[in-house]
């Protein structure tokens, strides 16, 4: 006689999905969550099981979902982006850094090649770097030291106006007979006697006159001038010093590089 019929079919249910119910996979706030459904392990021990249940295959358990809340997951969209142009970013990167490393190798290749074919060697090339920063700090300090020397020549005329003031005594010589009237004579001889009588008096051309002169002279003229203008200028001594020293300065370095034992033209080291 079969005995399924007898069976209760909630029971039937729960041997076929194991001894957990299907709503213990639902995540719970608490332990204490109550359920509706009778529990399977009351059930299983109140009533054994049949043979025929026993030889029925028993489904996999199923476990339980945590009670804690699920952690946050990264943003896929974010994720992505990174995937997709990190890849490209460091291809681009490893092109661009092959390229450089090939332009240089060439760059290198053909300075060797062209140094070779001039037959210039190492120390030839610092030799004509020491000439050449050398002879470039040398001719500014020479500038800095040098003088401007020449001869300027003058030609202008200069106006003259002023007044003369004469006040001594000189004597005059007549150019032509002059002629006195009215002149005061006195004449005292052994014969004759004349006091003070007036009579007219002619002085003959060549006579020398003692006179004084005092009086005021106007000058309004102009006077040529010509002449040479010696000039010797220093050109420490003016707005060029700053500049050559400022050229001297931005060649010292490179030419203590090459040579450290460089002097100035007073025989001073300037690499210090």
């Amino acid at each position: 006689m079969n005995t399924e019929s007898k069976d209760d079919p909630g029971k039937k249910l729960r041997k076929l999905l194991g001894s957990s119910s299907p709503l213990t996979r639902l995540p719970k706030k608490n332990a204490k969550t109550t359920t509706f459904l009778p529990d399977p392990e009351e059930d299983e021990k109140a009533e054994e099981p049949s043979q025929e249940d026993d030889s029925a295959p028993a489904a996999p358990s199923l476990k339980t979902s945590s009670a804690s809340s699920p952690k946050p997951k990264a943003d896929p969209a974010s994720k992505g982006r990174l995937v997709i142009f990190g890849p490209a970013l460091w291809n681009i990167a490893s092109v661009l850094s092959l390229a450089v490393n090939v332009i240089l190798i060439i760059v290198l290749i053909v300075l060797v090649i062209s140094i070779n074919s001039i037959g210039l060697s190492v120390s030839s090339l610092l030799n004509m770097g020491t000439d050449l920063l050398g002879g470039l700090y040398g001719n500014f300090e020479k500038m800095d030291r040098a003088h401007i020397t020449t001869d300027i020549k003058v030609e202008t005329i200069i106006p003259v106006k002023f007044d003369l003031l004469l006040n001594q005594q000189t004597n005059v010589v007549l150019s032509q007979d002059v002629t006195i009237n009215n002149a005061l004579v006195t004449v005292n001889t052994g014969g004759l006697n004349i006091s003070r009588a007036n009579t007219t008096i002619v002085l003959p051309s060549g006579t020398n006159l003692p006179v004084v002169l005092n009086l005021t002279v106007p000058v309004d003229t102009t006077v040529p001038v010509v002449l040479n203008v010696p000039v010797d200028i220093p050109l420490q001594n003016t707005q060029l010093h700053e500049p050559f020293t400022g050229l001297q300065e931005v060649v010292r370095p490179f030419y203590c590089m090459i040579n450290a034992n460089a002097v100035n033209l007073d025989g001073a080291p300037i690499c210090k």
